[in-house]
């Protein structure tokens, strides 16, 4: 669906892929979604002549009423799901209880719909509806949350107020310290577990709006071409497509820029931490982006001006340990993913392990991937260690800190070096253990392929690893 009524500049895609885009550019987008909207209802109405309720509410409310209800999110999230459906399913009143900020001359005035059958079109499970209490808290944190972004984020609070309309709160996930998720049927929609704090508030309704920014451009733009396959994603443990991972790029760029302002604002530990992790993490995948041949000239546009706009950040000043712990953090997980999603091929593996019992160098084996499936978000004990060692807590928040674990965050490579060994003697088949010797081990093949080193532990478990490691390394 691309309308030449809804038209945006060169400059003002550039600007929006920039993550700066304008209110005219935020009015272009809202009414092209408005428009999606009233031709997914004219269908709707087309295929049922006999009024179905929806309509007839719209028709029995003022104007203001009618566009405000034609402009809900949750009201273009039905009309898709009523016309896949391919019958008038059930009706949907537009319920919800109000959440209102304001500070300063900026108001954010949202819904939280904690009841509706729509909840589960986000894919995660919902939430029971809100006690008082839980209510209360999201007021709390939305108070505070607001506060922050309007002093001192006033561009992306007045994104805020121009486009979030509706959170729907969902069940944490214990393996994440926060789940969200968006849908492109409903813009301005944002589906969240309850916010530990305000700061987590801010930057889980900032990321997840920046989404919605983005569903709505692929309206009038197609950024990525068609096909392809998946690859790394700096932000999540499964491979994702291309056009994921522009998602996760163009998400982290405003998170990015949120702790980069916060850093300025205070000399923080945790700010520097997030600001270096991932100023880093959104170049690296811009650069992919652009080099992997996936995107279109509209695409390809977006991506560099995105790209323009970190750039300078990976030049400003910031805490040596900070930079450690966050060249850690980002080195960890590309590990941690390579473990669990590359493997070698039951064939190759065997060939390995010959060649190694008869004493010849190693046969050349490709990594394959490992076909596992299902949405995994990031999740590493080093990481909330990291962040504790930063605000200088003795104690790891999750417990059970490993020997190996302590001393890699520390910098101690020696001590984690012989801890990751020796818990390895005791078991060769845990992925994080892997990714601790790789992190902090001189041997390359770690480095390279913790998968192929690890396969070939598994099926010589006579030898020792780092000599397997060498041997590899070739």
């Amino acid at each position: 669906m691309r309308s030449p009524a809804f038209q945006l500049s060169d400059a003002a895609l550039a600007a929006l892929g920039a993550g700066r885009p304008d209110a005219g550019t935020l009015d272009t987008l809202r009414r092209a979604q408005v428009s999606r909207t009233l031709l997914l209802l004219r269908e709707l109405r087309r295929r049922h002549p006999a009024a179905p309720a929806w309509y007839s509410r719209i028709l029995a409310a003022g104007p203001d009423e009618a566009n405000r209800l034609i402009a809900d999110p949750m009201t273009s999230l039905w009309a898709a799901r009523a016309l896949r459906a391919g019958d008038r399913a059930e009706d949907v009143e537009i319920q919800g209880r109000p959440l209102t900020a304001v500070s300063h001359d900026l108001h954010l005035r949202v819904r939280v719909d904690d009841s509706s059958p729509l909840r589960h079109e986000f894919g995660l499970p919902p939430s029971e509806p809100l006690t008082g209490a839980e209510r209360d808290h999201w007021q709390r944190c939305l108070d505070d949350a607001w506060r922050t972004l309007v002093t001192r984020h006033r561009p992306a609070a007045e994104m805020l107020a121009a486009i979030l309309r509706v959170i729907v709160p969902v069940r944490p996930d214990p393996s994440a310290e926060g789940i969200s998720a968006t849908s492109s049927e409903a813009f301005g929609a944002v589906a969240m577990s309850a916010p530990a704090d305000a700061t987590a508030l801010a930057v889980g309704l900032l990321h997840e709006t920046v989404h919605s920014v983005l569903n709505a451009t692929n309206l009038l733009f197609d950024l990525v071409a068609p096909g392809g396959g998946s690859g790394y994603s700096p932000w999540r443990d499964d491979p994702r497509p291309a056009s994921g991972v522009l998602h996760g790029t163009y998400a982290y760029l405003a998170v990015t820029r949120y702790w980069r302002t916060e850093l300025a604002h205070a000399d923080d530990p945790g700010a520097a931490f997030e600001f270096a992790r991932w100023r880093v993490a959104v170049a690296d995948a811009a650069r992919r982006l652009l080099a992997g041949g996936e995107l279109t000239p509209a695409g390809a546009r977006f991506v560099t001006a995105l790209l323009d706009e970190v750039r300078p950040w990976l030049d400003e000043p910031v805490d040596p340990e900070a930079v450690r712990l966050a060249d850690l953090a980002r080195t960890d997980h590309h590990l941690r993913w390579r473990l669990r999603n590359l493997t070698v091929a039951p064939e190759d593996t065997a060939a390995l392990a010959a060649a190694w019992r008869e004493g010849r160098p190693p046969p050349p084996v490709p990594s394959m991937p490992a076909h596992v499936v299902g949405r995994a978000l990031e999740n590493s004990p080093r990481l909330r260690l990291a962040r504790a060692y930063l605000r200088r807590d003795d104690d790891d928040p999750a417990g059970g800190v490993s020997a190996g674990d302590s001393a890699c965050v520390r910098g101690d490579a020696g001590a984690a070096v012989t801890a990751y060994h020796i818990d390895l003697e005791k078991d060769r088949d845990q992925d994080l253990t892997w990714a601790g010797l790789a992190l902090v081990s001189p041997r390359p093949s770690l480095r390279s392929r913790p998968e192929l080193v690890k396969a070939a532990a598994l099926a010589v478990p006579e030898a020792p690893v780092d000599e397997l490691a060498d041997w590899l390394a070739g």
